[in-house]
């Protein structure tokens, strides 16, 4: 192999080993080397991670990352960028690492496909890449319509070990998951791989756990966190309340680096706007061992790479190799396991961030999920999804914030239809899925299997087959020579089928060999048929437990020779007892049934313990029932005496409603008569209410309430409107101006603080009073004022005390005296002394009106 150092364009090819030069970083981009120059952002250098993460992006399912000795836990974030888009991972024994920290790092993630020594890792990695997952996939995969049917076993598989069920994800994201477990196990057929899950059933657990892997870090995309905190987060607490929690759901979590990435990003704008709020992050994910990791709170000093050194400062504590997140971030956020599909949401939301979740789900879903986004979202919550995601056709329910990183506002849009996701239906045991793959083995039996069945069905003695009830489960030969169904209901258990003379020592083995677990025979168990005496051997032994059965028996019924008849007939030839076949079955008979009876004696002894246990319990639960019954009756009694008080209150607040309703029909029936139009805003200019007047200014109609009034159009000509509408909202000083609407008619708009009965500020009230007449009059008068102003003829306005009150330039020229001089005169003065007894009989006249 050449041994080369990295150059900048330099390509990469086969048989060489690529040595990146010092102070350089090295990325990978359509198979070609790139040297990246250090920059002094973060101290901690971590070259493994940075050429792990471009190899991932770069060469997908392709990506192979292999960790050998170092210290330190460079590589762990890398690891898990590969494993994200389907690649292999492989470490180093960490026993066999001289120096082991990277290693250990690398396995703790639970992200490592194969841990060898490095004496064995070529040949795992030639196999591995000869795979048909990494050459030709279409040689994993059978027909079309017998892998989905493969498919459909893995996933009953999956959802009988873990409960959670993947058949609504993108079919091609599931399959290449598969594909890369069938690789790792050297696995060329699908059929093939679902036997090995079904023999190995911690296979199941680890295709669970693959299919769950998804790439994440702090401040994924630094751009759009940027984007999110202004146009997000600051509008949230902007627009809410101290006292009152913002809440935010990160659904699929993973382990936690995005939900105290927004922690963090609250934390210091809350800093930045000096407001202090309550903060509630809910973190879910269906992984367990994510969530686990996630609360601990500890990551590798790898994250470094992606949380800058003011970060690392502020919100974490460094032990040893990791970094801890500081207790004032954990306290903000919440981790939990749940499933997203099929468990219940939180509600009342600020947020919902679930970024590159909804890619791996198929379009069905992916409605069904952003409706439930719609519905646990407050008015104007935002959603923010992952740079590849979007919401598809449900434009009625969010607009677009920003639209290259994913951000969307809820609209208040209501769902025609209830969001359906349908818990998971309950399933068959896994037992059904190997019976099925039973049938189809049992065409290739072998001929050792059917000589075996051959000499069985020829040679074995009659034998049954019971379970732990006795029932019977199998019969072999004739065994209706010692067994016999009982007259009436149906019945299989072994003791009652049992001929009368077989059943007591028969029932007294069973228990025996129960009890013990070992193999009882009790010989010479006489048996009386068609009036000959017969000896019977019962073995009772048992059967050994397997995958598919425990606790089960087989009963033998050895039959010996039967006794001559002649035994009946009375001899006198004397015998010892010693040598009398007859007494000796006696004897023997004897001690069965004294060991049966003894058998008997323990059992019933011990149930009458159980039972006196049980009374002393029942007794127990007796007196507790009792206790409970007496505390019933007290809050029963209760709640007649709440219940009454709340009749009484209810009745005040019937009375209460109806005066209400009365001075809001009042209230409505003033404001619909009334010429003067009137809009009420709540503090976010919102509205709340507007008399019907107020249509003629603005073009409102029902639907309009609680929409903001800058979204309004308008027929007046001022386009400051809502700016001086804060302003009023923020100075709380009201403001007074004349406006005009584009047909010409003339408003006096008032612009008001809304306070409540408790002196609360509440919002603006604005009114429109319409003074056309007056103005056009005022006009009128204006122009009329102008026209006599500028006059040749002399007219002059006095009072009826001769005040002079009006001079125009005519009558300047006539009398020779200006408007100012004049205005300071009696007219007296001014008539010719030979008409002033005439002037002032006229004004007399009209002070008397006659």
């Amino acid at each position: 192999m050449k041994i080369l150092e990295v150059k900048d364009g330099m390509k990469v090819e086969p048989t060489c080993v690529y040595l990146n030069p010092p102070n350089k970083d090295v990325a990978i981009m359509n198979s070609t080397l790139h040297l990246i120059e250090l920059t002094e952002s973060h101290a901690t250098r971590l070259p493994i991670d940075y050429f792990f993460r471009s190899l991932a992006e770069d060469q997908g399912e392709k990506a192979i990352g292999v960790i050998l000795s170092g210290t330190g836990t460079d590589g762990s974030l890398g690891i898990k960028a590969i494993k994200g888009e389907g690649g292999m991972t492989m470490v180093q024994e960490e026993k066999q690492a001289k120096y082991g920290g990277m290693p250990r790092s690398a396995i703790d993630t639970g992200l490592v496909d194969y841990i060898l020594p490095v004496e064995k890792m070529p040949e795992e990695l030639m196999k591995y890449v000869k795979h048909p997952y990494l050459t030709e996939a279409k040689k994993v995969i059978s027909s079309g319509e017998q892998y989905k049917n493969y498919l459909e076993k893995i996933f009953m598989l999956i959802r009988t070990k873990t409960g959670h069920d993947f058949s609504d994800y993108k079919p091609n994201t599931t399959r290449r998951r598969i594909e890369r477990r069938m690789a790792v196990h050297k696995i060329n057929r699908i059929a093939d791989y679902v036997r090995y899950i079904q023999q190995n059933p911690a296979e199941v657990e680890t295709l669970y756990k693959d299919m769950l892997i998804g790439v994440t870090n702090f401040f994924r995309d630094p751009d759009a966190f940027c984007v999110f905190k202004e146009k997000v987060i600051t509008n949230i607490l902007k627009n809410l309340k101290t006292d009152i929690p913002v809440r935010i759901w990160v659904p699929g979590c993973s382990t936690g680096e995005e939900a105290y990435s927004m922690a963090m990003l609250l934390e210091e704008s809350m800093d930045e706007m000096k407001r202090p709020f309550k903060i509630q992050i809910f973190a879910t994910d269906l992984d367990p061992d994510a969530i686990e990791h996630a609360r601990t709170a500890a990551f590798p000093d790898s994250i470094a790479a992606d949380v800058s050194p003011e970060r690392l400062k502020r919100f974490f504590i460094r032990e040893d190799h990791t970094f801890r997140v500081k207790k004032q971030i954990r306290e903000m956020v919440v981790f939990a396991i749940q499933n997203l599909i099929k468990d219940p949401p939180f509600s009342k939301l600020d947020l919902v961030s679930c970024r590159n979740v909804l890619i791996y789900m198929n379009s069905a879903l992916q409605k069904k999920i952003i409706a439930l986004f719609h519905y646990t979202l407050n008015q104007n919550g935002f959603l923010f999804l992952g740079s590849s995601e979007g919401i598809g056709t449900y434009t009625d329910l969010f607009h677009c914030v920003d639209t290259k990183w994913k951000i969307f506002k809820r609209k208040g849009a209501v769902l025609e239809k209830t969001t359906d996701l349908a818990r998971i239906p309950t399933i068959g045991t896994i037992d059904e899925i190997k019976k099925a793959e039973e049938k189809k083995l049992i065409s290739a039996a072998s001929m050792n299997e059917l000589a075996e069945r051959l000499i069985l069905d020829q040679y074995a003695p009659p034998f049954v087959i019971i379970n732990e009830k006795y029932d019977i489960l199998y019969f072999h030969g004739e065994t209706d020579r010692y067994l016999s169904p009982p007259s009436g209901e149906a019945n299989f258990g072994i003791l009652k089928m049992a001929r009368p003379d077989l059943r007591y020592k028969l029932g007294a083995a069973i228990l025996k060999a129960a009890k013990q677990k070992k193999t009882v025979v009790t010989e010479a168990v006489q048996l009386k048929q068609d009036g000959d005496l017969r000896s019977v051997n019962l073995t009772v032994m048992p059967v050994p437990a397997t995958t598919f059965a425990q606790g089960l028996m087989m009963v033998v019924f050895e039959e010996k020779a039967p006794f001559n008849k002649s035994v009946k007939k009375v001899t006198r030839v004397s015998r010892s007892v010693e040598t009398d076949p007859r007494i000796k079955t006696l004897e023997q008979e004897l001690q069965s049934t004294r060991e049966y009876l003894q058998t008997t004696i323990e059992e019933l002894e011990t149930s009458n313990e159980e039972l006196k246990s049980t009374n002393e319990e029942l007794q127990s639960t007796n007196e507790e029932l009792q206790s409970a019954n007496e505390e019933m009756e007290t809050s029963k009694e209760e709640l007649q005496s709440t219940n009454e008080e709340l009749e009484t209150v209810n009745s005040e607040l019937q009375h209460k409603v109806e005066e209400l309703s009365s001075a809001n029909n009042d209230l409505n029936n003033l404001l619909a008569s009334t010429e003067i139009g009137t809009i009420f805003l709540d503090t976010k200019l919102c509205i709340n209410r507007f008399t019907p007047s107020a249509a003629k200014v603005f073009n409102l109609i029902p639907t309009d309430i609680g929409r903001p009034i800058s979204d309004i159009t308008s027929n007046i000509t001022d386009e400051n409107f809502s700016k001086d509408a804060e302003e009023v909202l923020n100075t709380l000083n009201k403001r007074e101006a004349e406006v005009k609407t584009r047909e010409g008619a003339w408003y006096s708009m008032r612009m008001m603080p809304y306070r409540t009965v408790e002196n609360v500020i509440d919002g603006v009230v604005i009114t429109f009073t319409d003074i056309t007449k007056m103005k056009l009059a005022a006009i009128g008068l204006q122009r009329l004022a102008a026209v006599v102003s500028d006059s040749n003829d002399a007219v002059a306005v006095y009072d009826l005390d001769g005040r002079i009150t009006a001079w125009n330039k005519g009558a300047e020229r006539m009398y020779g005296y200006t408007e100012s001089e004049a205005l300071t005169m009696n007219y007296a003065e001014i008539v010719p002394k030979d008409l002033r007894q005439e002037l002032f009989g006229m004004i007399e006249q009209i002070k008397t009106g006659i």
